[in-house]
């Protein structure tokens, strides 16, 4: 097997602004790992928060590929990746999830199978999307509440964290008398401290927001804990929950956990999370990083299991060079296509769609 790697920028449609950054753009690098004639793809994507520039996940994901030529095939490098044994230590999440979906992506081309079948669902999972509204006026938060819902978005998550709460409220306030009929999510990204999170949960429950997560600044899992116990709505942890022992921590402490294949290691690794916490009292929601299509899909493969479906990286991309998940009428479906049933599109000219 051989490993490539190609580095495009991911430039967003508008900024995206969160509590503690704005964010315009960001690079993906494709791994591309290729086998008797066939090839399967995974992305993954810079981030400032997990650390990870483009150099650095150039260098990592060649480790991997030195790695890769010790097996005969994808299935067994599949298998040693699950055990821990293909990525070279100190390998980031973020590389692994991309190796993994690559090669999850081969080895269903080959067998002409789509991922969720050998994931466990016979069925194309199909779900309701959220699609985020970054920290903007409550006016322009209100317009394109209004142009989501008519184009079929049930779900809507609003980022929080203005240094005016007063403006975080009257968002949520315009965005609800936008789109009456929506489920409200609320995403301060850690901005609140716990004395402003116990004044402010109670005015956004009085206002219809379903579930909120990572409220309190990341780092003191404890915190947040006490605080899901005492709240009107429900909590969900972000930062606070990025690997399996973080999540066993949590499990039945908060209301949901919110797992990224980029922070906790891929599909197999969300789905020993969500194996975890079933039955406990936190329920799973799955999230992403602003990404492509290629990205993304590996998630909307496992969509089945989540209360809550947050994977509307592609969505917010000016120009998403890969197709096949939807996504523009609220809802995110694999298509049945074996492995991971993406497709570059046809204007990237240098990716092929044969392979």
């Amino acid at each position: 097997m051989k490993l490539t790697q190609h580095t495009v920028r991911l430039v967003l449609a508008e900024p995206l602004r969160i509590s503690r950054s704005t964010m315009t753009a960001r690079d993906a690098v494709r791994l591309t790992i290729e086998h008797e004639g066939l090839s399967g793809h995974g992305e993954a994507v810079t981030s400032v928060f997990y650390g990870l520039d483009t150099a650095a996940l150039q260098r990592l994901a060649a480790r991997t590929g030195e790695r890769l030529t010790r097996f005969a095939g994808p299935e067994t490098a599949l298998h040693a990746l699950r055990v821990g044994e293909l990525s070279p230590p100190g390998t980031p999440a973020a590389v692994t999830a991309a190796t993994e979906a690559a090669l999850l992506d081969l080895v269903g081309k080959r067998t002409a199978t789509a991922v969720h079948r050998f994931l466990g669902s016979p069925a194309a999972p199909r779900a309701a999307t959220a699609r985020t509204i970054s920290l903007t006026s409550p006016g322009r938060a209100a317009a394109q509440a209004r142009r989501l819902a008519e184009a079929g978005f049930s779900v809507i998550k609003i980022k929080a964290g203005d240094p005016d709460e007063e403006t975080d409220l009257d968002r949520v306030r315009a965005v609800r008398a936008a789109a009456p009929a929506a489920r409200l999510l609320l995403d301060p990204n850690g901005a609140w401290t716990a004395g402003q999170a116990r004044t402010l949960l109670p005015r956004f429950a009085d206002l219809g927001v379903e579930a909120v997560e990572q409220p309190l600044t990341p780092g003191d899992p404890e915190a947040l804990a006490r605080l899901a116990a005492r709240s009107p709505l429900p909590v969900i942890a972000d930062e606070d929950a990025v690997t399996y022992e973080d999540a066993r921590r949590l499990a039945g402490r908060v209301h949901g956990i919110n797992v990224k294949l980029a922070k906790c290691g891929g599909v197999h690794a969300a789905l020993r999370i969500a194996a975890l916490i079933e039955g406990s009292g936190t329920d799973l929601m799955l999230g992403c990083l602003t990404a492509s299509t290629l990205g993304i899909a590996p998630a909307v493969h496992i969509a089945d299991r989540a209360r809550w479906t947050d994977l509307d990286g592609h969505l917010l991309l000016a120009h998403d060079p890969w197709t096949g998940i939807g996504g523009d009428d609220g809802y995110v479906a694999a298509n049945g296509l074996p492995g991971l049933g993406v497709r570059p599109r046809a204007e990237a000219g240098v990716w092929s769609a044969a392979s």
